[in-house]
Parts: structure tokens; sequence; C-alpha cells
């Protein structure tokens, strides 16, 4: 029983993988090719191969074998190291709208200290 237990906890777990495997696939191939290029990352078709190879290994082969373990590290090295060099050539880097403004600018403009 205990084993069913954990097969399931897998299975969701393989199901959540893939799901975010699947969105980091989007995310990739809605970026510039450009973008790529500028960040000097690999090719934006290269990068379209490996997540989506990740994303049906993940789908297809049991997550406790080796190669849907290749294609995780693949998509956590398109989340932390190519997504945010994309976003930061292509001017989203941070949340919302970028404003002009130093750090003392408040809601209202800027905050001069009751001067």
């Amino acid at each position: 029983m205990l084993i069913y237990g954990f097969q399931s906890i897998l299975s969701w777990a393989q199901l959540a993988l893939g799901i975010y495997a699947a969105v980091m696939l989007i995310d990739a191939a809605v970026r510039r090719e450009d973008a790529y290029r500028a960040a000097s990352k690999q090719t934006k078709g290269m990068w379209l191969i490996f997540l989506a190879i990740a994303t049906a290994l993940l789908f297809i082969l049991p997550v406790m074998s080796f190669l849907p373990i290749i294609g995780v590290i693949a998509v956590i090295v398109y989340t932390v190291d190519v997504r945010p060099a994309l976003r930061a050539v292509s001017g989203g880097g941070g949340r919302g709208p970028r404003r002009g403004g130093s750090s003392s600018d408040g809601p209202y403009g800027p905050f001069n200290g009751g001067r």
C-alpha cells in the first residue's frame, strides 16, 4: 500500500513537471530570435528542440528513468539561466510596467522628505 501511495505522488509530480516544461516551451517560443543572440545564449531553435524533447519525455516515460531527469535539468537551466537573460535583454526584467524615476519615487511622485 505504501508503494502505491509513493507511485501516486510521483505521477502527480511528473504531471506537474510536464506541465511546467510545456509552459517553458511556450515561453521560449514567444521570445524573439534576436534576444537569444543578444543574451549570448544558444539559438532559439536549439532551446525549442531541448524543451520539446524534455516535455515529451516527461509525458511519455516514467520519471524515475534516466531521460526525463535530463529533461528536467534542461528545463531548470532554461528557467534559471536563459529566461532571466532573455528578459533582461528584452527589457522585461521587473514586474509591472517599467517607468523612469529614482528609487525614492513614491506612487504620486518623488518623495523629498517634506521639503
